[in-house]
């Protein structure tokens, strides 16, 4: 892959990570019940909040392990025990991402259901479910591919000692 293509996919990389940040950070302030609270009545009377934080950190890192299986391919290194580790990773982050989301849905239709009208905050969990979905079977299908390629550059290898 050619390292001018492999640079900019890392920047939309990590334009998309700025611009979940941001969303992260500004959408509370939106929200019915803390339009016009103050930042600590926001962030620490709300531990659905706290608990959502936490579920995009893996989400981060997935994005960090992305920008290093990117530069991995820039450096036509994409069959590497590193990018196969990267990719790994990248799966594992998808999949606790999704637990969670899994959890915070399970909060929405056990507590807040009585409380707030839960419709938006079900669909977004279940877009980011998708997501998360997708980015798993994507990491697991090109963590398999390098995998397959080591497996046989290493039978290459071997065979013609």
């Amino acid at each position: 892959m050619r390292r001018s293509l492999t640079r900019f996919l890392q920047a939309i990389v990590v334009l998309i990570g700025i611009g979940v940040l941001a969303l992260l950070l500004w959408e509370p302030t939106l929200e019915g019940r803390n339009v016009g609270a103050t930042l600590s009545q926001i962030y620490f009377n709300d531990p659905f909040l706290a608990y959502l934080y936490l579920a995009f950190v893996p989400f981060f890192i997935g994005l960090y392990k992305t920008i290093k299986a990117l530069g991995y391919a820039g450096e036509n290194k994409t069959a590497s025990p590193a990018a196969v580790k990267a990719l790994r990773s990248i799966r594992y982050c998808a999949l606790v991402m999704a637990g969670f989301i899994v959890g915070a849905e399970i909060w929405l239709g056990v507590f807040e259901r009585t409380t707030d009208d839960i419709a938006g905050g079900v669909a977004v969990g279940m877009l980011i479910l998708i997501f998360c979905a997708a980015s798993a079977s994507v990491a697991a299908l090109f963590e398999r591919a390098a995998r397959n390629v080591l497996r046989t550059s290493g039978r290459r290898s071997t065979d013609t000692n």
